[in-house]
């Protein structure tokens, strides 16, 4: 029987990845090794930046159902534009969740060797000053995200800078996130247990109550929901199975979900922002060979490329029909 309560993940500043690397590597690496996730104060991204794509997002999805609807693309898979209400589904599960959503994508220039794979933005007409805002915020998750991948490498004994070809021009995206007001008999949750598909997952405004992840620490097929709690201004971290994968599991990517609030709170919206970090399309996931012990085999012989990988995960969501 699976019990919640509130999970003792640690909170770390990545301003001391400055004065020493290592020990900050150290404590992250232990952390993502625990629990898959971790949580970072002091990220560099700047306050005001988030407030001005907060107050983005709220006006972004209060725009009338018609018109949000216009940036849409039907069969595009979600990668760029709005998702509406009640499309995605968690791997496995039995209720679409509940939640609308925006993807950002990098901006790429005109001629780019991804431009095949890497769909274009889509930017809507309201509110103003949203792209402006929008590729700041995005390169400002991505130097974040630069720095944390530093760290991970440190914790596996590789070079600091080892991920940096991985991710140049990456397929990564930022989420922009509104679960709407809901009714006490609601069926199904936010968001569904599941995984992330990417490399590491930083998340902005978990201080909402609703995040939980699966400790596993008793074994895969037991545990309990542990919640998250954050500080405010403090980002969530976590492993996506991209990275999984790559690590053999040594970094673990754990089940999480986003349950729904109890009933008195059932009216009000929940924000949230996640940049999942992706590789490159062509970048090949490939089992680190120190990674791989006797009691470790490799668990993954035949490597994939992260456009293969991508894709048939997001046709498991539901966001790609095949």
């Amino acid at each position: 029987m699976l019990d919640t309560s509130a999970a003792q993940v640690p909170t770390l500043s990545l301003a001391d990845q400055a004065s020493d690397p290592d020990a900050f590597a150290q404590a992250f690496g232990t952390s993502f090794q625990r629990f898959g996730f971790a949580i970072v104060a002091d990220h560099g991204i700047p306050q005001d930046l988030i407030a001005r794509a907060w107050a983005e997002t709220e006006a972004l999805f209060a725009l009338p159902d018609a018109e949000k609807r216009q940036y849409h693309v039907t069969g595009g898979g979600g990668a760029r534009g709005y998702t509406p209400f009640k499309t995605e589904i968690a791997k496995d599960a039995k209720h679409v969740d509940l939640k609308e959503f925006w993807h950002v994508g990098r901006e790429l220039p005109a001629g780019h060797r991804f431009a095949d794979t890497m769909s274009p933005n889509i930017w809507p007409t309201r509110p103003e000053g949203f792209r402006d805002t929008f590729v700041e915020l995005f390169a400002a998750f991505d130097a974040a995200g630069d720095r944390l991948l530093s760290a991970i490498a440190r914790y596996l004994k590789l070079a600091p800078d080892w991920f940096d070809p991985a991710v140049k021009d990456g397929n990564s995206v930022l989420r922009l996130l509104h679960y709407p007001p809901i009714p006490a008999d609601a069926e199904g949750v936010r968001a569904g247990a599941h995984e992330d598909i990417n490399l590491i997952t930083l998340l902005l405004g978990a201080e909402e109550a609703g995040l939980e992840l699966l400790d596993r620490s008793q074994g895969e097929d037991g545990g309990r929901w542990l919640s998250i709690k954050p500080p405010e201004g403090a980002m969530v971290v976590n492993v996506g199975d991209m990275l999984q994968r790559l690590t053999n599991h040594v970094l673990p990517s754990t089940t999480h979900r986003v349950v729904n609030p109890p009933p008195e709170r059932r009216g009000h919206s929940r924000y949230s922002m996640p940049f999942f970090l992706h590789p490159a399309p062509d970048f090949l996931i490939e089992t680190l060979p120190g990674t791989i012990t006797p009691e470790n085999p490799n668990r993954y012989p035949e490597p994939i490329t992260a456009h293969d990988y991508l894709y048939q995960r997001l046709v498991e969501i539901g966001l790609i029909k095949p």
